[in-house]
Protein backbone atom coordinates (compact mmCIF):
# COMPACT_ATOMS: atom_id res chain seq x y z
CA UNK A 1 0.00 0.00 0.00
CA UNK A 2 1.43 3.32 -1.07
CA UNK A 3 0.61 6.62 -2.68
CA UNK A 4 1.37 6.88 -6.37
CA UNK A 5 2.67 10.46 -6.47
CA UNK A 6 2.45 10.45 -10.28
CA UNK A 7 -1.34 10.47 -9.98
CA UNK A 8 -3.16 13.72 -9.13
CA UNK A 9 -5.10 14.15 -5.93
CA UNK A 10 -8.80 14.35 -6.80
CA UNK A 11 -10.98 16.04 -4.16
CA UNK A 12 -14.41 14.50 -3.69
CA UNK A 13 -17.58 16.02 -2.23
CA UNK A 14 -18.44 14.56 1.14
CA UNK A 15 -21.55 15.21 3.25
CA UNK A 16 -21.66 14.47 6.98
CA UNK A 17 -24.89 13.57 8.78
CA UNK A 18 -24.98 13.31 12.56
CA UNK A 19 -27.86 11.24 13.86
CA UNK A 20 -28.82 12.40 17.34
CA UNK A 21 -31.86 13.38 19.35
CA UNK A 22 -29.80 15.60 21.66
CA UNK A 23 -26.92 17.30 19.84
CA UNK A 24 -26.73 20.64 18.08
CA UNK A 25 -24.02 21.53 15.55
CA UNK A 26 -22.13 23.37 18.30
CA UNK A 27 -22.06 20.22 20.46
CA UNK A 28 -21.46 17.73 17.64
CA UNK A 29 -17.90 16.52 18.30
CA UNK A 30 -18.16 13.47 16.03
CA UNK A 31 -19.46 15.39 13.04
CA UNK A 32 -16.85 18.09 13.63
CA UNK A 33 -14.10 15.44 13.83
CA UNK A 34 -15.14 14.16 10.42
CA UNK A 35 -15.55 17.64 8.92
CA UNK A 36 -12.10 18.68 10.10
CA UNK A 37 -10.47 15.54 8.67
CA UNK A 38 -12.32 15.84 5.36
CA UNK A 39 -11.13 19.41 4.83
CA UNK A 40 -7.58 18.69 6.07
CA UNK A 41 -7.33 15.85 3.52
CA UNK A 42 -8.20 18.29 0.71
CA UNK A 43 -11.76 17.16 0.06
CA UNK A 44 -14.89 19.31 -0.13
CA UNK A 45 -17.28 19.32 2.82
CA UNK A 46 -20.38 19.49 0.63
CA UNK A 47 -22.94 19.59 3.45
CA UNK A 48 -23.29 18.87 7.13
CA UNK A 49 -26.50 18.34 9.04
CA UNK A 50 -27.96 16.86 12.20
CA UNK A 51 -31.11 14.75 12.15
CA UNK A 52 -33.07 13.00 14.88
CA UNK A 53 -33.04 9.21 15.19
CA UNK A 54 -35.98 8.61 12.85
CA UNK A 55 -35.74 6.18 9.94
CA UNK A 56 -37.65 8.26 7.39
CA UNK A 57 -35.79 11.49 8.19
CA UNK A 58 -32.38 9.82 8.00
CA UNK A 59 -33.30 8.08 4.76
CA UNK A 60 -34.72 11.25 3.18
CA UNK A 61 -31.54 13.26 3.78
CA UNK A 62 -29.23 10.52 2.51
CA UNK A 63 -31.40 9.89 -0.57
CA UNK A 64 -31.43 13.63 -1.30
CA UNK A 65 -27.67 13.84 -0.99
CA UNK A 66 -27.23 10.73 -3.15
CA UNK A 67 -28.99 12.57 -5.99
CA UNK A 68 -26.81 15.67 -5.63
CA UNK A 69 -24.02 15.60 -8.23
CA UNK A 70 -21.76 17.61 -5.88
CA UNK A 71 -21.83 14.79 -3.30
CA UNK A 72 -19.82 11.64 -3.93
CA UNK A 73 -19.74 10.28 -0.38
CA UNK A 74 -22.05 10.42 2.64
CA UNK A 75 -20.74 9.68 6.11
CA UNK A 76 -23.19 9.33 8.97
CA UNK A 77 -22.26 9.25 12.63
CA UNK A 78 -24.53 8.01 15.38
CA UNK A 79 -27.40 5.59 15.79
CA UNK A 80 -25.42 2.38 15.26
CA UNK A 81 -25.83 0.85 18.72
CA UNK A 82 -28.52 -1.40 20.14
CA UNK A 83 -30.82 0.97 22.00
CA UNK A 84 -34.37 1.51 20.84
CA UNK A 85 -33.49 4.85 19.22
CA UNK A 86 -30.48 3.50 17.27
CA UNK A 87 -31.95 3.11 13.78
CA UNK A 88 -29.33 4.37 11.33
CA UNK A 89 -28.40 0.93 9.90
CA UNK A 90 -32.10 0.08 9.46
CA UNK A 91 -32.71 3.40 7.72
CA UNK A 92 -29.85 3.03 5.27
CA UNK A 93 -29.18 -0.66 4.66
CA UNK A 94 -32.70 -0.91 3.22
CA UNK A 95 -31.70 1.49 0.41
CA UNK A 96 -28.21 0.11 -0.26
CA UNK A 97 -27.90 -1.10 -3.83
CA UNK A 98 -24.72 -2.85 -2.77
CA UNK A 99 -23.43 -3.58 0.73
CA UNK A 100 -19.78 -3.13 1.60
CA UNK A 101 -19.22 -5.91 4.11
CA UNK A 102 -15.46 -5.34 4.04
CA UNK A 103 -15.88 -1.83 5.43
CA UNK A 104 -17.60 -3.14 8.54
CA UNK A 105 -15.07 -5.92 8.95
CA UNK A 106 -12.04 -3.63 8.68
CA UNK A 107 -13.68 -1.01 10.91
CA UNK A 108 -14.26 -3.63 13.61
CA UNK A 109 -10.68 -4.88 13.32
CA UNK A 110 -9.32 -1.36 13.82
CA UNK A 111 -11.81 -0.70 16.60
CA UNK A 112 -10.96 -3.95 18.36
CA UNK A 113 -7.34 -2.84 18.61
CA UNK A 114 -8.51 0.33 20.40
CA UNK A 115 -11.50 -0.73 22.52
CA UNK A 116 -11.40 -4.50 22.55
CA UNK A 117 -14.61 -6.48 22.55
CA UNK A 118 -16.69 -3.32 23.02
CA UNK A 119 -16.54 -3.01 19.23
CA UNK A 120 -19.31 -5.61 19.00
CA UNK A 121 -21.73 -2.94 20.24
CA UNK A 122 -21.42 -1.06 16.95
CA UNK A 123 -23.30 -1.84 13.77
CA UNK A 124 -21.04 0.22 11.49
CA UNK A 125 -21.78 -0.51 7.85
CA UNK A 126 -21.25 0.80 4.35
CA UNK A 127 -22.82 0.60 0.94
CA UNK A 128 -23.74 2.36 -2.27
CA UNK A 129 -26.90 4.41 -2.85
CA UNK A 130 -27.51 6.03 -6.26
CA UNK A 131 -23.81 5.73 -7.16
CA UNK A 132 -22.85 7.44 -3.87
CA UNK A 133 -20.74 5.76 -1.22
CA UNK A 134 -22.46 5.75 2.19
CA UNK A 135 -20.62 4.96 5.42
CA UNK A 136 -22.49 4.51 8.69
CA UNK A 137 -20.28 5.16 11.73
CA UNK A 138 -20.80 5.10 15.48
CA UNK A 139 -21.42 8.40 17.24
CA UNK A 140 -18.15 8.71 19.14
CA UNK A 141 -15.31 10.97 18.00
CA UNK A 142 -12.90 8.07 18.52
CA UNK A 143 -14.83 5.80 16.19
CA UNK A 144 -15.00 8.56 13.57
CA UNK A 145 -11.23 9.08 13.84
CA UNK A 146 -10.63 5.33 13.52
CA UNK A 147 -12.85 5.02 10.43
CA UNK A 148 -11.40 8.09 8.73
CA UNK A 149 -7.75 7.58 9.62
CA UNK A 150 -7.75 3.82 9.19
CA UNK A 151 -9.95 3.36 6.11
CA UNK A 152 -11.62 6.35 4.48
CA UNK A 153 -8.65 8.71 4.16
CA UNK A 154 -6.79 6.14 2.06
CA UNK A 155 -9.74 4.82 0.10
CA UNK A 156 -10.90 8.34 -0.81
CA UNK A 157 -7.45 9.27 -2.15
CA UNK A 158 -7.11 8.57 -5.88
CA UNK A 159 -3.37 8.11 -5.41
CA UNK A 160 -3.81 5.20 -2.96
CA UNK A 161 -2.62 1.95 -4.48
CA UNK A 162 -3.30 -0.78 -5.35
CA UNK A 163 -6.90 0.49 -5.57
CA UNK A 164 -9.29 3.06 -4.11
CA UNK A 165 -12.91 4.18 -4.18
CA UNK A 166 -12.25 7.30 -6.27
CA UNK A 167 -11.11 5.40 -9.34
CA UNK A 168 -14.34 3.37 -9.44
CA UNK A 169 -16.74 6.26 -8.76
CA UNK A 170 -17.40 6.90 -12.48
CA UNK A 171 -18.58 3.29 -12.86
CA UNK A 172 -20.86 3.00 -9.82
CA UNK A 173 -23.95 3.76 -11.87
CA UNK A 174 -23.22 1.43 -14.82
CA UNK A 175 -26.26 -0.68 -13.95
CA UNK A 176 -28.46 2.42 -14.05
CA UNK A 177 -27.10 3.59 -17.42
CA UNK A 178 -27.33 0.09 -18.90
CA UNK A 179 -30.94 -0.21 -17.72
CA UNK A 180 -31.83 3.19 -19.17
CA UNK A 181 -30.41 2.21 -22.55
CA UNK A 182 -32.47 -0.95 -22.69
CA UNK A 183 -35.81 0.68 -21.91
Amino acid sequence: MALDESRPFIPVGIAVLTVSDTRSLAEDRSGQTLADRIVAAGHVLADRQIVTDEVEKIRAIVLGWSRDKAIDVVITTGGTGFTGRDVTPEALEAIFEKRMDGFSEVFHRISYDKIGTSTVQSRATGGVVNATFVFVLPGSPGACKDAWDGILKQQLDYRHMPCNFVEIMPRLDEHLRRGAGNS
